[in-house]
């Protein structure tokens, strides 16, 4: 109603003043019968409001449309009524919608692109990392060690990459199975062996309920422990020797954590440190830094239905937990 009356606001007060301005010519022409000229007033009105009315009734629906936000994109679909304006604004939500749909389409194909070339580069860059490590192992010391460790480097640069760039369809690749946390542990370990003691940090593993097993994706579980373990590692190197991954049940639930003693996290920048690109005080030291491993951590996480806590403090460590829900708990009581 709002919106109808402020679009006929002008054109009603025109009216009323014409409605009045009428009678006042007519008596001043010398025409004194002044029940005529209120008949003729009522009857002007009665025509106005009759209009008015039917206007109203016959675009109520256009109007509200008008009013109302569209919830979602299949709602500029519908149809309002057949008067011509409605038409108009039917056809024209219409062509938006087509346009913006194929607009849409084009921004997804190219980046569907994108990905599955960064999928293949990374691949790619692989098989000559792979070869210069076998070429390392040729070499003598302290030679050999500094090559492994730049190739260790960018292997975990072009996995990162790979895991960001699968981001957008990660529901399509989840394989949700059991998986025995314990056993993930060791691989992840075997995995970052040469990490460990190139940085002279180690895990130990404490394990307060043996067996334990959850329901996840075993591939992307393995990055996310991954993940935090070399952020464990990294800001442990020259304050301390170990880091504490640990399995236990809390309240029905299974959780992983991974704890280290080194410089923490400000508290300033606990709160921001699961943001994209974000580095905080500590990563403007870092200089390897990007602001992506707790990025994905989070994401990931989220996907795979797990909940991540984090705890810190300055100079005393950081603690993250991965924590899996009662129904993803499939380690038997």
């Amino acid at each position: 109603m709002r919106l109808f009356l402020r679009e006929h606001f002008l054109l009603i007060v025109i009216l009323v003043i014409q409605v009045f301005i009428i009678p006042i010519l007519f008596w001043l022409d010398g025409y004194r019968g002044l029940s005529v000229s209120i008949y003729a007033v009522f009857l002007s009105f009665v025509f106005l409001t009759a209009v008015f009315i039917y206007r109203y009734i016959s675009r109520k629906k256009f109007y509200q449309r008008l009013q109302n936000s569209i919830d979602s994109l299949d709602e500029s679909l519908e149809t309002t009524e057949q008067a011509p304006i409605s038409e108009a604004l039917d056809q024209l939500l219409r062509a938006q919608y087509r346009l913006y749909q194929e607009a849409l389409q084009k921004a997804e194909d190219r980046q569907d692109e994108h990905l599955l070339f960064m999928d293949r580069w990374v691949h790619q860059m692989k098989t000559p990392l792979s070869v210069i490590e076998l070429t390392a192992q040729t070499l003598d010391e302290p030679e050999s060690s500094s090559i492994r460790e730049e190739t260790e480097r960018m292997r975990n640069g072009l996995n990162t990459v790979l895991y960001m760039a699968r981001l957008r369809t990660i529901a399509e690749d989840f394989h949700i199975k059991p998986v025995l946390l314990s056993k993930l542990i060791h691989e992840v370990n075997q995995e970052n062996k040469r990490f460990y003691i190139r940085n002279e940090v180690y895990p130990q593993l404490k394990e307060d309920k043996l067996g334990i097993t959850v329901a996840t994706d075993e591939k992307w579980l393995f990055f996310l422990l991954t993940q935090l373990v070399h952020n464990a590692v990294k800001y442990s190197t020259g304050k301390t020797n170990r880091i504490v991954l640990s399995l236990y049940e809390r309240s029905g639930e299974a959780v992983l954590e991974v704890k280290d003693f080194g410089i923490g996290i400000p508290v300033v920048d606990q709160k921001r440190v699961f943001h994209k690109f974000y580095t905080g005080e500590n990563g403007r030291r870092n200089r390897e830094s990007t602001g992506m491993g707790l990025y994905l951590v989070k994401e990931v996480a989220e996907k795979l239905e797990h909940s991540i806590e984090l705890e810190s403090k300055v100079d005393e460590g950081t603690t993250v937990r991965i924590i899996f829900s009662k129904t993803q708990n499939l380690t038997q009581m």
